[in-house]
């Protein structure tokens, strides 16, 4: 292909509607495959016998795996290229073997012999759980690294909407699975210490749909060569052989790269609270229940998974008028966004009733998409092409270190509030009223 002269820049082309569709579709089964453990992480290390006040430990695996392999994927992902997979195309199919076999292994914590609250019971799901997110990890990486490598400036805002449109609709299925398998007659409840069987089924359909997504976008995506990716690319900023550190891309990122990093940090200390705590949340607040065993305790399991399914809807209502934002207006709809969040938190500290839980999430959806949208498309406009995976994948530690010191101290907050999980939900309001502040510390610029 014909290269441009130094201070000119080919365009990358722009995208049909069927491509945009197949770069994001597969995002479906990656989201099913992560919201089945968000989504249920809290109720199956309850049911096996986790002690509520050490809950937070085993939320303390998931972010260290995203703290070490997103960046990793970024930066071997940028050197490698594959005449029939590509670059991002290899660490997909890696991703999604391993998180195939892992969530058949997970839900199956309690069903092995260790015992109610047993060490080994504990162990093998916090091992299952780290392994789990690392190949998640993984599998989600290529869906946002080939934003940046295929998309222009002006479609960036569309890609990363519909990618995450996609994204709440899976999660949306994983989240309402039990309570569809549980209506269908597959039992809700089971013996102390074992996980129901609605919970079982659900990651065992979720394992497939990941599969099935996965061979999907490796047949329909097509990426860039590295020779169309220098024809992007002006030769102050094209790509050489010279190995670049970690450390030495870290030093020469953007400096939205790091304000985008303030903002996440409020956000992403709330958010793991909100996985934790809201169906420990809802079982005192609605069913009056602190006790794990009971069938109460269950239901408000499933009622948090039809919250979820809640928020995931309204995000994907949401999600398609925020593919409408422009620089002029994307900076205010994720402060509004937060806001309506963090009255959405209030609501779950102090509201006893289902409908009051409900409108909780519908606020909270209206954040998610913002949460998940406008951040990575402003990061995506401000890179220039010549490390865009690794820093997709730096900027990931971001999100990863707040949800770790969140989940540390998390042994001291708990005791402090009187053991009330409904009470951790005022620090999430605050994480989102100043992470929708923070924003405004950031340039939405190229």
């Amino acid at each position: 292909m014909k290269q441009e002269n130094s201070v000119t820049q080919k365009s990358r082309p722009r995208l049909t509607q069927k491509q945009i569709f197949m770069m994001t579709f597969g995002f479906f089964g990656t989201q099913i495959a992560f919201a089945m453990q968000t989504g249920t992480m809290g109720r199956i290390f309850q049911t096996i016998g986790a002690d509520p006040n050490k809950l937070g430990f085993f939320f303390i695996l998931p972010p260290l795996a995203g703290l070490v392999v997103q960046p990793l994927v970024g930066y071997f992902s940028d050197k490698t290229w594959h005449p029939r997979f590509g670059r991002r195309m290899p660490y997909l199919i890696g991703g999604t073997v391993v998180a195939m076999l892992v969530m058949l292994l997970l839900p199956n914590a309690g069903s092995l012999g260790f015992g109610y609250g047993s060490a080994a019971a504990l162990a093998f799901a916090a091992i299952a759980v780290l392994f789990m997110d690392l190949a998640c990890n993984v599998s989600q990486q290529p869906f946002k690294m080939i934003i940046p490598d295929m998309a222009n400036e002006e479609q960036s805002q569309t890609l990363w909407s519909m990618q995450n449109v996609w994204g709440s609709l899976g999660s949306l299925t994983a989240f309402g699975a039990p309570i569809l398998l549980t209506a269908l007659g597959i039992a809700n409840t089971a013996k102390e210490g074992e996980v129901p069987a609605s919970v079982r089924v659900s990651f065992y359909v979720a394992a497939a749909v990941l599969g099935l997504s996965t061979l999907f976008t490796i047949k329909n995506v097509k990426e860039y060569s590295p020779e169309e990716m220098r024809s992007f690319q002006t030769a102050e900023t094209a790509p050489t052989e010279e190995k670049v550190s970690l450390w030495q891309i870290l030093k020469t990122a953007p400096k939205n790269f790091w304000r985008l990093g303030i903002t996440a940090f409020f956000v992403w200390v709330a958010i793991p609270y909100m996985w934790t705590y809201s169906t420990g949340a809802l079982a005192e607040n609605i069913w009056h229940t602190t006790d794990p065993t009971s069938g109460a305790f269950q239901a408000a399991g499933n009622w948090f998974g039809l919250l979820q399914a809640v928020y995931c809807a309204v995000a994907i209502i949401v999600g398609l008028f925020f593919t409408k934002l422009t620089k002029r207006t994307r900076r205010t709809a994720y402060t509004i966004s937060l806001f309506l969040g963090a009255i959405g938190f209030l609501l779950i500290a102090l509201g006893h009733s289902k409908s009051l839980s409900i409108l909780a999430f519908v606020l909270f959806g209206i954040a998610w998409i913002a949460i998940i949208t406008v951040p990575f498309t402003i990061l995506t406009n401000s890179l220039d092409g010549k490390h865009d995976g690794t820093l997709l994948g730096l900027f990931n530690c971001f999100i990863c270190i707040p949800q770790i010191v969140a989940s540390s101290v998390s042994f001291l907050i708990l005791p402090a509030v009187g053991g009330s999980m409904a009470k951790m939900f005022y620090i999430c309001a605050g994480g989102f009223l100043l992470g929708g502040l923070a924003i405004w510390l950031v340039k939405d610029e190229k």
